[in-house]
């Protein structure tokens, strides 16, 4: 059975760590939605690299999804957490004990800024570790229950793998790496 991520994108999104996400959770077999916070489908990534979302975030239901992954990025986690229809989606996803995580700046600016973190260790991007509560700065990744956090560009692909055994199991992670030559 196919597990459903949503991956939001906002103008400044990193894209390294969104197309890396998005490919490596396709690979595994989930149907990901992509969805532009922005008030267009197109967005204009970190390094001005334009990427096409699915749909708008206003037409997402927090239902549909096993997991929502933020990527990070200045200013794509600004934008993020600015999103009132994300937001939303995304506290009634982690109060239904769903499966979510963030990377880079997103783990501070969006999911500690709103409480998303109540009482789970986790790690961002060097420079905003001092704004999360429970932070474990040395980790790359950090899994707390149903929160999946990492760090940045370089530690995006051990992230992407992490979320895809907390969706599926380690076999099927492992699998996906082993196709990618990363074993």
């Amino acid at each position: 059975m196919s597990k459903t991520v949503l991956v939001p994108i906002a103008n400044g999104t990193e894209e390294m760590e969104a197309v890396c996400i998005i490919n490596i959770l396709r690979r595994a077999g989930a149907l990901v939605t992509v969805a532009s916070v922005a008030d267009r489908l197109t967005i204009a990534a970190s390094q001005k690299t334009k990427i096409e979302a699915d749909l708008l975030i206003d037409a997402c239901d927090t239902s549909e999804f096993d997991m929502i992954i933020l990527p990070g990025g200045m200013p794509g986690a600004t934008n993020l957490a600015a999103s009132e229809s994300l937001l939303a989606l995304l506290t009634a996803h982690v109060a239904a004990g769903k499966l979510y995580g963030a990377i880079c700046a997103s783990p501070a600016i969006v999911l500690e800024k709103h409480g998303l973190l109540a009482d789970k260790k986790a790690t961002c991007y060097p420079v905003f570790q001092d704004q999360l509560s429970n932070a474990v700065p040395d980790e790359a990744v950090v899994i707390d229950g149903n929160c999946i956090t990492s760090q940045g560009p370089a530690t995006v692909m051990p992230f992407a793998l992490a979320c895809v055994s907390a969706l599926y199991d380690q076999a099927k992670s492992a699998e996906v790496a082993a196709a990618m030559l990363m074993v």
